[in-house]
């Protein structure tokens, strides 16, 4: 079954070096990105990302040296080792969290996330906000949310951001518990030069603040 050791084992190096390269904790690292590959964000809103596609080429490079390795079974092989590579990461992060993790860095997020906008006249909009967070820690925590906006939005227009005229958001989820946050908002933008008029956004993102640590979610 096995053809070339060396070749197996260089190919788990390197798919080891491909999954630090952008491991997805703290922060998520796809936040911005417009094209991806695998976990590896290719280009931004400011051009193309060069680590990322160096990591996009290892992993290629990675897959070749996984066949060249097996005497058969490649394709299944290589379909097993990219669901192992998708799943890997999220497991030993919700292992993490639920163990070692304190304070923010146990919050976790399905990445569901919606905001709706309506206009209700030219300086003022009804903003709504709703996701769900995980608390996987033994304690309470607490922090300040901080809405983000789309970066598919053009010319700098603020969508989701708007959320945060109304002062920052401070929430607190018990240990080991679920909470679906629920945000509403009458948004005052006659100060606002670049705005929506209305709109829908989902899988939004936004920071978690806890004194001078952050994390993007």
């Amino acid at each position: 079954m096995v053809k070339s050791k060396l070749a197996l084992t260089s190919s788990v190096i390197i798919l080891g070096k491909c999954m630090y390269l952008y491991f997805p904790f703290p922060n998520n690292i796809m936040v911005g990105a417009r094209s991806t590959f695998m976990s590896f964000p290719i280009s931004n809103q400011d051009g193309y990302i060069f680590l990322g596609i160096i990591g996009s080429v290892l992993f290629i490079i990675a897959m070749i040296l996984l066949v060249i390795g097996m005497k058969k079974y490649q394709f299944r092989t290589i379909i097993v080792v990219v669901i192992v590579y998708g799943l890997l990461p999220n497991l030993l992060i919700m292992i993490y969290q639920e163990t070692l993790a304190s304070g923010i860095a146990a919050i976790s997020y399905d990445g569901n996330g919606k905001c709706k906008f309506e206009s209700v006249n030219k300086d003022l909009l009804n903003g709504e906000c709703n996701l769900v967070l995980h608390n996987r820690s033994n304690k309470a925590v607490s922090f300040e949310l901080e809405f983000i906006d789309s970066f598919f939005m053009e010319d700098e227009v603020r969508m989701e951001s708007l959320m945060n005229l109304a002062g920052p958001k401070s929430i607190t989820i018990e240990a080991n518990r679920k909470k679906s946050i629920h945000l509403k908002e009458l948004l005052e933008l006659s100060d606002v030069p670049k705005h929506i008029e209305e709109g829908t956004s989902e899988n939004i993102h936004f920071k978690l603040i806890d004194g001078e640590t952050t994390r993007t979610l």
